[in-house]
């Protein structure tokens, strides 16, 4: 049990009403066992709608540790709410959560910092005509809505007969749509902690696509940490990962995750700025491949929090 928490109630938000909330409940549970083992005081929050604000005040947190995933809990909403309350939290702030959030920003961002990521055009409902516009990226494209993980909603189009399917799956779950060039060869991830990143983590899934069932399903898809790069691309993969993190205002932990090309090439793909805490999550896997237990990457991922937040309290007081 690490001292600076000991006396501290922790909350453990979950759940939230975007459509990843099963994923955010799975995290969250596993954040408030590890918690609860080490002995720590633990109290559950469930953001389930707008009640949310009396949740918080019964719970009483003294810091609360965001596990919430998507629309909601991610986008920078949840974090104006707890800078409100004047409660410390998880992750990056406002700025940070909304930016990384909007996949096509981000990727203007990135490029604008020299940051290679794959070429793209932006889809809004009045500007749809996709089969001309896919013409400026080559076959294949990966095809998702701008503001949602967990691969929900993504498809890879490898034919123009499946573009349209595609695109009209992605508006279901958001108003901007983003055509993406799809990168060929291996994904990797690389999981930051306090500015730091950890051991690059492989992902390799039988059917060689890394969708939602790949991520929380299979039992097949194999994770290698630390991949198997040279040294040097490896430093280069995760000196990326820092200069996205920087370039994008992150704090506390987040992921970044890359495509390398054949060549060997990494592009980034996005920001992940509350990566899941699963039991089959990257983040943790990282962490563990850097000696890091998961009672321990949380015990750390709160003092971020805590100390972020005394910062801001002598520079307001």
């Amino acid at each position: 049990m690490i001292e600076q928490l000991k006396d501290k109630k922790i909350g453990v938000m979950m759940g939230g009403l975007s459509a990843e909330r099963e994923v955010s409940m799975n995290s969250g549970r596993a954040v408030e066992a590890a918690l609860r083992e080490a002995g720590y005081d633990v109290r559950p929050i469930v953001f389930a709608g707008p009640d949310i604000i009396e949740e918080i005040k019964k719970s009483g947190p003294d810091v609360i540790f965001l596990a919430l995933h998507g629309r909601y809990g991610e986008d920078g909403t949840i974090q104006g709410l707890l800078e409100i309350l004047g409660i410390p939290y998880t992750g990056p702030g406002v700025l940070c959560s909304a930016i990384a959030m909007d996949k096509a920003v981000t990727k203007e961002l990135l490029m604008q910092n020299g940051i290679p990521t794959a070429d793209f055009v932006r889809l809004t409902p009045d500007i749809f005509d996709a089969s001309k516009l896919v013409n400026t990226l080559g076959w294949p494209v990966v095809v998702k809505p701008a503001s949602l993980g967990s691969t929900i909603g993504m498809s890879f189009v490898y034919e123009e007969k499946d573009l349209l399917p595609a695109v009209e799956l992605a508006f279901r779950h958001d108003d901007t749509v983003l055509l993406e060039r799809f990168i060929k060869g291996r994904e990797v991830t690389v999981g930051i902690v306090g500015g730091t990143a950890l051991p690059v983590v492989e992902i390799i899934p039988q059917g060689g696509v890394y969708d939602y069932e790949a991520k929380y399903q299979s039992t097949t898809t194999r994770y290698v940490c630390p991949a198997e790069l040279t040294e040097r691309t490896t430093k280069v993969i995760q000196d990326l990962a820092v200069d996205v993190f920087e370039a994008l205002r992150g704090e506390g932990a987040s992921r970044v995750d890359f495509r390398l090309d054949e060549d060997g090439k990494p592009w980034v793909l996005e920001m992940n700025t509350i990566p899941g805490m699963t039991g089959t999550s990257l983040l943790p896997k990282a962490a563990k491949a850097a000696g890091m237990g998961f009672a321990a990457l949380i015990e750390t991922v709160l003092l971020e929090a805590l100390k972020r937040h005394e910062a801001k309290a002598k520079i307001q007081g």
